[in-house]
């Protein structure tokens, strides 16, 4: 039976829910997205504003492709979801009707009650809106003040730089991001940072944003009482479930919607997505909310083939991430912990440029390999997850190190180094020695 199928957003998520509903059906599909007409992709944003593409250049399907595969875009925002009715009431004073309803509606940037957050030149970025902003409220600037590290700070940083802005990075952990990263990581990346030219401020936190009599912003003062000139503030201090159009709907939520292993609601018919999902119990070694693109995807396919009539449980695998800190290679696989738990092991390697790193982590008790963090050196995502999934002991990754390095050829190659350390600290098996 045909049914209508009506997608509130139209990031990955969305749009792979979306182009999978059609891969496997005749059903109607409606997306529904004030952000932009056509999907594109998010993490692209930074090169648009550093002059590396164009908004065409983001978007990985053309314009007739939404045509030809009979999906309907609605381009307004959606004020609430009436389940009793099963119906979406948006913005603009229209209805739009569902048989099912999948809600994908991403992130919001975190805006906590600072004094002068509302002043002109305040902003966060998450959507194709705040980069047109910061287009405005960085033009013929000369100093610019980012609130918050993590990967979105660094990105607007370099954002930054690349038009000759000064950069104040304020943030509040003692070493960067190192609710995220170990120590030693949080320590590198930190000083990498620096490297790079920005006044990077660790255990400082924003007390308040001082602006003009035209009501623009000028300087901000810390919690140490330090007053920072500056014409732009970035809003860097993570994200949330952009959720609050279902605040008088029945659809359960708390920081995120809350959804089981299929990714359904509390609501029959009604599902959810992406970045604004909250797991009522995670699948192993994942976190209730995880806000990176890939998820989105995956969880996009699964309700697209649940909703066709296949019911397809959530199955991430093992958690992985990369990322870049300016020209520095971030990547994660499996659990690594920014502090070790009980009945783990660990062994680091540093290069002595401090530019290269390379953490691994495994079990006490039978060496079983864990996760590993690398940085400046890429490695292949499907070498680590193949060990993790076979559970293979610490020695035989220590051994085979090179099967996973995806440098290129002529680049410096460190595994021998990195063995012969891991031998001297653990030498009681000799299994994995050449």
């Amino acid at each position: 039976m045909i049914q209508r199928v009506v997608i509130i957003g139209n990031g990955v998520a969305g749009i792979t829910a979306a182009r999978h509903v059609r891969k496997l059906s005749d059903h109607e599909i409606t997306v529904i997205s004030a952000e932009s007409e056509y999907f594109f992709s998010r993490t692209a944003l930074m090169y648009i504003y550093m002059g590396h593409m164009t908004f065409d250049h983001t978007k990985p399907y053309e314009d007739w492709f939404w045509k030809k595969n009979r999906i309907e875009l609605v381009q307004d925002y959606v004020e609430d979801v009436v389940v009793e009715k099963k119906q979406v009431r948006l913005a603009g004073g229209n209805t739009v009707n569902y048989d099912s309803l999948v809600i994908a509606s991403g992130s919001s940037y975190n805006v906590f009650d600072w004094p002068g957050k509302d002043l002109a030149g305040v902003q966060g970025l998450y959507s194709i809106q705040d980069l047109e902003r910061m287009e405005q409220n960085t033009k013929g600037i000369e100093k610019a003040v980012i609130v918050g590290g993590g990967l979105i700070g660094v990105e607007m940083a370099e954002m930054l730089q690349s038009r000759d802005i000064a950069v104040t990075m304020l943030a509040r952990e003692t070493h960067f991001w190192d609710n995220a990263l170990p120590r030693r990581e949080a320590i590198l990346v930190g000083n990498h940072i620096r490297s790079h030219h920005v006044d990077l401020r660790l255990s400082t936190e924003l007390k308040e944003i001082v602006g003009d009599n035209t009501g623009k912003v000028t300087a901000v003062i810390t919690d140490k009482g330090e007053k920072i000139d500056c014409q732009f503030v970035g809003l860097t201090a993570g994200v949330h479930p952009n959720i609050t159009f279902l605040k008088e709907s029945a659809v359960e939520t708390k920081r995120g919607v809350l959804v089981d292993q299929y990714l359904k609601t509390n609501i029959p018919d009604v599902y959810a997505i992406g970045d604004c999902v909250e797991h009522r119990s995670p699948p192993p070694g994942r976190n209730p909310i995880e806000q990176v693109w890939y998820t989105g995807r995956q969880m996009g396919e699964a309700v697209a083939h649940t909703i066709c009539g296949n019911l397809t449980r959530y199955s991430p695998g093992f958690w992985f991430n990369s990322a870049k800190f300016f020209n520095l290679e971030y990547q994660t696989y499996g659990k690594v912990s920014n502090q070790l738990e009980e009945g783990e092991e660990e062994y680091y390697w540093e290069h002595t440029d401090h530019k290269k790193c390379m953490h691994l982590v495994f079990a006490r008790a039978d060496n079983k390999f864990l996760g590993i963090n690398v940085l400046g050196i890429r490695m292949r995502h499907q070498v680590f997850d193949r060990w993790l999934r076979e559970e293979r002991d610490i020695y035989h990754v220590v051994k085979h190190l090179e099967e996973a390095n995806f440098d290129p050829e002529f680049f410096t190659r460190h595994e021998r180094e990195i063995r012969e350390g891991f031998y001297r600290d653990f030498p009681e098996d000799g299994k994995g020695k050449e």
